[in-house]
C-alpha cells in the first residue's frame, strides 16, 4: 500500500495535515455541473482516499452546485477527527452552469450556511474566499469588503480559519491586514509558475500554498520532457508532476482530483517518488 507519509506534512490552520490531499471538484458532473454518472463510484473514491491516508479534502458547495459536498457527507459522515475539510465561497452557478460572482456579505453568509448544511458540520475548519474579479485568473482590486464579512462569520464561530483563492500578491498582503490567512490557493503547476515568488514568501511565513490544477486541470499537462523523465524513472507523467510540486517548496499542499479509484492510487503513489537532481533540472527548464 502507498505510504503518503513520505510526502511529509504541514500546518493548515491549527491542524497538521499530510501534504498529499484530495480535491473533490471532479466528482461532480461534466463541467463541474450536475451529478456524476455514477454516484456510488464517486463515494468509493472518497472512501478510498481516506483509507490511503488522506486527511485533507478540498471542496466547495458551488461544485455541482451542492453535489460534491453531499457526496462527501454521504460517503464519510460522521467524519474522522483527523479529517480537515476545506471549502470555498465567493462564486455561484446559474441554471446553465456559468460561474458568477457571489461576494456580497449576504451571499457569503448564505454560502457558509449552505456548506455547513450540505457537509453536515457545525463549523467550517477552513473557508477560502474565491476572488472573482476575473474568473479566469487573479486580477487586481480590493478584497477588503468580502474579507471583513468573512471575519465577522469567523467571530460568530461559523468559520475557524480563512484562506484565499485566485488572488494576487497585493491581495494577499491586503487580506493579512484584515485576518490571519490560513492558506493561498492559486493555479500553479509545472507549466504555470507565475506564483514562484509568492510561494517562497509564504513559505518564509509558514503559510501553506495549495495549487489548484496541479496536473493541468481540464487540459492535462503534456510535455516531451515530462514524458521522458517519467519513462526513465518508471513513473507516469502525472506522478512526476506531483513529485516536482512536492519538492518545489515545503509549504506546498497538493489536492489532485480524480473520479477514478485507480487514478487516485496512482496520484498518491507519487508520495514515494523522489526526483534526482538531473530530472529536476530538466523539469525546471520546462
Amino acid at each position: 500500500m502507498t505510504n503518503i507519509d513520505q510526502a511529509g506534512s504541514y500546518r493548515l490552520g491549527d491542524r497538521t495535515v499530510r501534504r498529499l490531499g484530495y480535491g473533490a471538484m471532479q466528482l461532480a458532473g461534466p463541467g463541474v455541473f450536475g451529478p456524476p454518472k455514477d454516484p456510488e463510484a464517486a463515494r468509493a473514491v472518497l472512501r478510498e482516499a481516506l483509507a490511503l491516508g488522506v486527511d485533507h479534502i478540498d471542496t466547495s458547495d458551488f461544485y455541482g452546485p451542492h453535489v460534491t459536498n453531499r457526496l462527501i457527507r454521504e460517503a464519510l459522515h460522521p467524519y474522522p477527527d483527523a479529517l480537515t475539510i476545506v471549502t470555498k465561497i465567493g462564486a455561484r452557478r446559474d441554471a446553465a452552469g456559468a460561474w458568477l460572482t457571489a461576494h456580497s456579505a449576504e451571499e457569503l453568509q448564505q454560502a457558509v450556511h449552505d456548506n455547513l448544511r450540505n457537509l453536515g458540520l457545525d463549523v467550517l475548519e477552513v473557508v477560502n474566499y474565491r476572488c472573482m474579479i476575473d474568473v479566469h485568473g487573479p486580477a487586481e482590486g480590493s478584497i477588503e469588503a468580502p474579507l471583513a464579512a468573512l471575519a465577522e462569520l469567523k467571530e460568530r464561530g461559523l468559520v475557524k480559519h480563512i484562506g484565499l483563492s485566485n488572488v494576487t500578491t497585493a491581495q494577499v498582503e491586503e487580506a493579512r491586514r484584515i485576518v490571519p490567512v490560513a492558506c493561498v490557493q492559486n493555479m500553479y503547476n509545472l507549466a504555470h509558475r507565475d506564483d514562484d515568488a509568492l510561494i517562497d514568501a509564504l513559505a518564509r511565513d509558514g503559510i501553506p500554498y495549495v495549487p489548484f490544477f496541479p496536473l493541468g486541470g481540464f487540459t492535462p499537462l503534456q510535455s516531451s520532457a515530462l514524458s521522458a523523465v517519467a519513462e526513465r524513472l518508471g513513473a507516469t507523467p502525472m506522478q512526476v508532476a506531483i513529485a516536482w510540486l512536492l519538492q518545489r517548496a515545503p509549504n506546498i499542499l497538493l489536492i489532485p482530483g480524480t473520479s477514478s479509484v485507480a487514478h487516485l492510487r496512482e496520484n498518491l503513489a507519487a508520495a514515494e517518488l523522489v526526483l534526482p537532481a538531473d530530472a529536476l533540472e530538466t523539469l525546471n527548464r520546462m
